[in-house]
């Protein structure tokens, strides 16, 4: 990548174009804006690479509206960006996005968090929080803001930013044990067993993937969609030291299906040492792998978790994938021509 990368420049482009139309043409509006670089793509974390530009890819300035502002006057700042905006700038295309107008991604800031984290306001009660998919947070904290007056916007990615209160971060935790331990770790040792390959393999991919999103969660830090989670992980302060032999190991196709468990098993000790270190669970003896149900190990410390947790979360399933994104997503396709959506997933005609 350039030493300048697309956010740099996308933060010229609102700076010297961007911002002085809509300074011209709409400034009460204006001045009611939160602008910046946010949102959807590899590009906000800054792990774009030479595969991410066949795609939803360009300059681009995300702007929210109050939603009141953006029903009463949206449409006409759209025209403006439509008619006046280039198609180019300094040679880079203007990205093509979910609104009418490329190269500024124009939507309500309620609209935004509603599809993203599916509220239309900062998280306020510990049941709210656990009605966020965690992936979809990164959409609200990362990338950059750079025109922000009224302040709410960011605080908003202040409040996110801040991590989950702890009784949620508590009852993630055990939701998380849960499945890596009793639909992952038991589930593929079951699967061995009986020499089901199908779904020892679905087994193993998704105890691999809930073993790493709990090292976020005992570092802090939001899981994100699991393309990014491996460069993510690494990123990690404390648990990628600890996991990285593992998953840098047990995803070879040279590592034979005993081996994969037993790594697994040994994830299940680093993860459960952690929490111990970590004061959420009690020290314990150490257990025995058994022959028929393997090591069901976290579900010890689920059971310890639960019974931490406040009594209005103790029975509240924590919510995750992209539901709510998924809602809002269906809705655009609807409303465009086949062609277009073919042409942006990059399906060209023999």
């Amino acid at each position: 990548m350039a030493e300048r990368g697309i956010i740099e420049e996308s933060h010229d482009f609102w700076s010297e174009v961007v911002l002085p139309l809509l300074g011209e043409t709409h400034p009460d509006e204006t001045a009611l804006m939160a602008a910046g670089f946010f949102g959807y793509g590899s590009e906000v974390l800054r792990l774009d690479d030479q595969y991410s530009t066949d795609h939803h890819f360009g300059l681009r300035v995300n702007v929210l509206l109050p939603g009141a502002v953006m029903q009463a006057r949206g449409a006409a700042i759209e025209d403006t960006l439509a008619t006046r905006l280039p198609h180019s700038w300094r040679g880079r295309e203007l990205r093509e996005g979910y609104t009418r107008t490329n190269g500024v991604a124009l939507t309500s800031l309620e609209q935004h968090l509603q599809s993203t984290i599916g509220l239309s306001h900062p998280p306020a009660t510990l049941t709210e929080w656990l009605s966020i998919p965690e992936e979809d947070i990164t959409h609200v904290v990362a990338g950059e803001v750079w025109h922000d007056p009224s302040g709410r916007f960011s605080a908003i990615r202040s409040a996110l930013a801040a991590y989950y209160p702890e009784p949620v971060r508590l009852r993630r935790l055990a939701h998380w044990c849960r499945y890596f331990s009793g639909m992952g770790v038991y589930a593929l040792k079951r699967a061995l067993l009986r020499d089901n390959m199908l779904y020892a393999s679905t087994s193993f991919a998704r105890s691999l993937r809930w073993g790493v999103q709990i090292a976020f969660m005992l570092d802090r830090t939001y899981y994100p969609y699991d393309k990014w989670m491996t460069d993510m992980f690494f990123r990690l302060p404390r648990m990628s030291n600890r996991l990285a032999h593992i998953v840098e190991g047990a995803p070879l196709v040279s590592t034979d299906w005993d081996e994969k468990l037993e790594m697994l098993h040994e994830m299940s000790d680093i993860l459960d040492q952690t929490m111990v270190e970590d004061g959420l669970i009690a020290p314990h003896p150490r257990y025995r792998v058994s022959p028929s149900s393997g090591y069901r190990l976290l579900e010890s410390a689920y059971a310890e978790l639960i019974r931490k947790c406040p009594a209005e979360i103790k029975t509240v399933v924590p919510q995750w994938e992209q539901v709510h994104w998924e809602s809002f997503h269906s809705g655009f396709v609807d409303g465009i021509d086949l062609p277009t959506w073919r042409r942006m997933l990059v399906l060209e005609e023999e």
